[in-house]
Parts: C-alpha cells; sequence; structure tokens
C-alpha cells in the first residue's frame, strides 16, 4: 500500500542526508521525495511516498523518530488529506496535432507555459493518478521530457504538523 509520510525536520546541513540514508540501510525505496522550508525558518517539511504494509511503515516512523533532526512524523495517508504533485511536461506538437494536444491539455486542467515552432511545455497540478492519466491520455511518441515534483501533502481540517 502506498503511504504519504510528512517529516518535520530541523533545517540544517547533513539531515536529510541522514534521512535519506537511514531509508537506504533497510532497503526501503522512497517513490517520492519533496523538501522545502516551513513558516519557521528553523523547520523543513520533508514529504515522501513509499509503499510497504503496516509493519514495514510502522518500522519506518519509529526509525525516523529515532533521529535527532526529526522533530515530528505523520503517515498522512492514516486519515483524510489533500496531495498534490506538478509535473512540467514537454511534448513534440507539430502540425494538427498541437490542436490535439491543447484540447487533451484543456479537459485535464492543465496549462501551455511554453510554446516553440515545434513544442509545448504543459504544467498540470494534481493527484498522482491524474498526472499518470494525462501522461497516459498523450501519445507516447510526442513526449520528449517530464520533471515532477513529487507529492506535497497536507492534513484535512484542523490537524497540523506542528511542534
Amino acid at each position: 500500500m502506498r503511504h504519504i509520510i510528512s517529516v518535520l525536520v530541523e533545517n540544517e546541513a547533513g539531515a536529510l542526508s541522514r534521512l535519506v540514508g537511514l531509508f537506504s540501510q533497510r532497503g526501503y525505496n522512497i517513490e517520492t521525495l519533496n523538501v522545502a522550508p516551513t513558516e519557521d525558518p528553523t523547520l523543513s517539511r520533508l514529504t515522501l511516498t513509499t509503499y510497504g504494509d503496516d509493519h514495514k511503515i510502522e518500522q519506518i516512523t519509529k526509525q525516523l523518530n529515532k533521529l535527532v533532526e526529526v522533530v515530528k512524523v505523520v503517515d498522512l495517508s492514516e486519515g483524510p488529506h489533500i496531495e498534490r504533485e506538478l509535473m512540467l511536461i514537454k511534448v513534440k506538437a507539430l502540425g494538427s496535432a498541437r490542436d490535439e494536444i491543447k484540447r487533451t491539455a484543456d479537459i485535464f486542467r492543465a496549462q501551455v507555459v511554453d510554446v516553440t515552432p515545434t513544442t509545448y511545455t504543459i504544467q498540470i497540478a494534481g493527484t498522482t493518478e491524474k498526472i499518470d492519466g494525462f501522461i497516459d491520455a498523450l501519445a507516447e511518441n510526442t513526449i520528449l521530457e517530464v520533471v515532477r515534483s513529487g507529492v506535497s501533502g497536507i492534513a484535512r481540517g484542523e490537524k497540523v504538523l506542528t511542534i
């Protein structure tokens, strides 16, 4: 099962390296990883997705909590949450295919953010499933390059990840 784990860490050199090292030492895979500062400049929020059963996720959570830099760990998948991912995708856009690509982007509420005579660069934000669906909807031979941010997530309602 896919889990979205949100970790509040002290914003200091080496913290990310130690956290990622914990995963690699135990043979756990990180599917996506997103790190950015929070409203408090001394803290960063790290959001990662990984796959595993409840026992594996419990072990990951316990190990993360043992790290000195880690302030708090929450498995967002355990409750109601909002998740988004951002993707920039560069596609070959020639002749009549230009209109079809634009229609597909409109259906998925994506935006064309750059146009050249032969390419479109499209921005799309949404769940991982939506982004995967957009990629599937485009002809495979039109995709030139894909850049994805990884999942960002936040709990719904008044539940907050703070100290």
